[in-house]
């Protein structure tokens, strides 16, 4: 008997996923732990592999479609095993209500029948998008139309068997559809009796009827020609997007600035590399995130989270470290920053980028930050407010390292190795002498970096 291999959930914020390619073709051999099909999460592309033997019979989620954990994608079976016939409708969809039985029309006349005490629509009423059955919907798809007041029947839907999806009725929300309107054209209603009159030095422009076009729109206002071009985010550029909108909404944030001196920390990197011969010389960004953990551990509350009225203080130190890759923002987490040595965490580090940029990543090296590191000293800033990445507490943001001019203990102008650190702080759980307190410990802990080493 075949079995079913539904939509896997492979991180804690997953609801659904998009099955990108199918490793195996209808009819090939599976093998349990071998890869089946590659999925796309909210987080990271990734391999899912198979968890028990067979053949497979059946592909339920073509390439493409998007569908809620837990629901069918293939099916496995034995050899010449065939796909299992499709079910009744009765059985497909128990939650159907049963449908009125339909007046037979009058045998002279070919017209329905009047019923009795039913009064007739002032509006003719708009039929149902698949002829009066329940619209095939995922329950994310219901709870997300039901907040967005969208109307399930007016929405075509683009997964398996015109199933609508999360991602038909988020189309249908951002294009400003109201409930009632399939295809953006409105339900019919009742004529007015009588039509009023344009004005008669009105613009033919402005008249009913009659759209500006958009290139003509374009160039009365003085704007750019043509058409522009769209370009759909992916899964998780719109996860980025969903998560800065909401720290910025959610989080009242303030911004703690300090300048460190890595004149030491330049001079224990060069004996590294001294020492060093094949071995991965620690970056400044680790040392960086070796600071962090050992900071964190000292003020519990940076290393926490605000949540429903209350704290979360974790035990575990986890630095997450923000990467640009693929025109999206991926942070792979560090974990245990306070734990490691300096040479284990640029190792880590480096092996969590390279499967970054490789397209290797998992949704487990993505998941469990407590606390994020972001820098872009490399593309020459010298200080920016980065976003929290909720709900963390607080972000670092890492200027780029400069030579400036300071005051020494002698009161001499001398040039010395600069970088600026910003504390981006949620106002919930951090206060002012928090976020100082946490900001002047990395700092100390930077210019006396023998510490970190131990």
């Amino acid at each position: 008997m075949a079995s079913e291999v539904t939509m896997p959930r492979l991180s804690d914020s997953m609801e659904e996923g998009t099955v990108l390619k199918w490793l195996v073709e209808v009819g090939g051999a599976v093998t349990r732990g071998a890869p089946l099909v590659e999925i796309e999460t909210d987080k990271a592309n990734m391999t899912y592999e198979a968890d028990s033997d067979g053949v497979l019979v059946e592909v339920v989620a073509k390439e493409g479609d998007t569908l809620p954990v837990g629901e069918v994608i293939a099916r496995l079976g034995s050899e010449g095993e065939e796909a299992p016939a499709e079910a009744p409708a009765a059985e497909q969809d128990e939650e159907a209500p049963p449908a009125d039985p339909e007046p037979e029309p009058d045998a002279e006349t070919g017209s329905e029948p009047e019923v009795e005490g039913a009064p007739a629509p002032e509006t003719a009423p708009v039929p149902a998008a698949n002829g009066g059955e329940r619209v095939k919907a995922s329950p994310v798809a219901r709870r997300i139309a039901g907040e967005l007041g969208v109307e399930l029947a007016r929405i075509e839907g683009t997964g398996p068997g015109g199933r609508v999806v999360k991602a038909d009725v988020e189309s249908a929300g951002e294009n400003g559809e109201p409930a009632g309107v399939e295809n953006g054209a409105p339900a019919p209603a009742a004529e007015p009796e009588e039509a009023p009159e344009p004005e008669p030095d009105a613009a033919p422009a402005a008249k009913a009827g009659a759209p500006a076009t958009p290139s003509a729109t374009a160039t009365d206002a003085g704007g750019v020609k043509g058409e522009p071009e769209i370009v759909e985010l992916t899964r998780l550029q719109r996860t980025v997007s969903r998560r800065m909108a909401e720290s910025k909404a959610t989080a009242p944030d303030f911004t703690l600035e300090l300048d460190v001196d890595m004149t030491l920390c330049i001079e224990l990197r060069s004996r590294l590399k001294e020492q060093a011969k094949d071995a991965a010389v620690p970056s400044f960004n680790d040392m960086i995130v070796k600071a962090v953990g050992l900071a964190a551990r000292e003020h519990p509350k940076v290393n926490g989270a605000y949540r429903d009225g209350a704290f979360e203080l974790y035990p575990e130190v986890n630095v997450g470290v923000a990467v640009a890759a693929q025109d999206a923002l991926v942070v792979p987490v560090v974990r245990g920053a306070d734990q490691r040595s300096l040479g284990d965490i640029a190792r880590q580090a480096r092996a969590l980028i390279e499967r970054v940029r490789d397209g290797s990543i998992t949704p487990p090296d993505l998941s469990g930050a407590t606390f994020t590191v972001s820098n872009l000293g490399m593309y020459g800033i010298e200080r920016f407010n980065a976003i929290i990445n909720p709900p963390q507490a607080a972000i670092l943001s890492v200027g780029a390292l400069m030579k400036k001019p300071t005051v020494d203990e002698d009161g001499r102008v001398v040039a010395r190795d600069l970088m600026t650190l910003s504390l981006v702080c949620d106002h919930r759980i951090l206060y002012g002498a928090d976020g100082a307190e946490f900001l002047g410990r990395v700092r100390e802990l930077l210019q006396q970096p023998l510490s970190l080493a131990l």
